[in-house]
């Protein structure tokens, strides 16, 4: 983000977001349809409940544009999520699903795990590779640009798969979730985290479609319980610092559950 290290969720955070909503663009998508055209076509579009939704925003091209706007979007720190649901993990092998500009990813390694990070965008994967070496974590990590939605990844291989803000529509987002959970071992942690529901009727900058942001409840209820202990399915609460700079209290919906043995 281009927010401050101290603060990866301020206030330029959310002017970005506002621009992403006003442009048709989503906060937080970074794994669906890949493309490997180098820039964004003029899309096709559909209306849905008064809001105009654009058909490739989940593209390559999409998000290469999106980060082609400037040298660096995210800050380069790790989600906040993240640090406070896998600081006490035992460190194993990591699926960092989006992984952006690479900020999970070099978190996870510098904590000794193995890392493989994927995002649509090969401009992303590349400024991942570049943090990656920057922070001296280059044999730690493996960086590959995949469309996890057609290209899966392995089932029951890795200790942690990360999942921040993926909003996706329903009928991509279970499919893709339900194999991001079939890639966790057993004994593993499945940890998602989403920008809540509960934003889009706080003023906060969000696309007005809410099938895009499901709760805490809908995401933990689809992990079937005979192979799923849910440690964690929470609203949390952050400050949200608005583009007018005032401050209101958004919601992430965090959801930590381990694999059972």
């Amino acid at each position: 983000m281009t927010s401050s290290p101290a603060d990866p969720f301020g206030a330029a955070s959310e002017r970005r977001v506002a621009a992403l909503v006003a442009d048709d663009r989503v906060h937080g998508l970074a794994t669906a349809t890949a493309t490997t055209a180098a820039a964004t076509p003029t899309p096709p579009t559909r209306p849905t409940g008064g809001a105009t939704v654009t058909e490739d925003r989940w593209s390559a091209a999409f998000w290469d544009a999106h980060y082609d706007t400037r040298p660096q979007i995210w800050s380069g720190d790790a989600n906040a999520a993240l640090v406070a649901e896998a600081a006490d993990l035992p460190p194993g092998r990591a699926l960092d699903v989006g992984c952006g500009e690479g900020g999970d990813a070099v978190w996870l390694a510098a904590r000794g795990w193995r890392v493989d990070a994927v995002d649509v965008s090969p401009v992303a994967v590349e400024r991942a590779r570049a943090a990656v070496q920057r922070a001296g974590w280059a044999d730690a990590v493996t960086l590959t640009t995949a469309d996890l939605r057609s290209d899966p990844p392995a089932a029951g291989v890795y200790d942690l798969v990360n999942a921040q803000f993926l909003h996706l529509p329903p009928d991509v987002r279970r499919p893709l979730y339900a194999a991001l959970a079939d890639a966790v071992a057993p004994g593993g942690t499945l940890l998602l985290v989403l920008h809540h529901p509960r934003d889009l009727a706080a003023g906060i900058p969000r696309p007005p479609e809410p099938e895009l942001f499901p709760d805490e409840h809908e995401l933990a209820g689809a992990l079937d319980p005979d192979r799923w202990e849910v440690l964690v399915a929470d609203a949390r609460p952050r400050p949200v610092t608005l583009p007018d700079g005032s401050t209101v209290t958004g919601h992430d919906a965090v959801v930590r559950a381990r694999r059972r043995a």
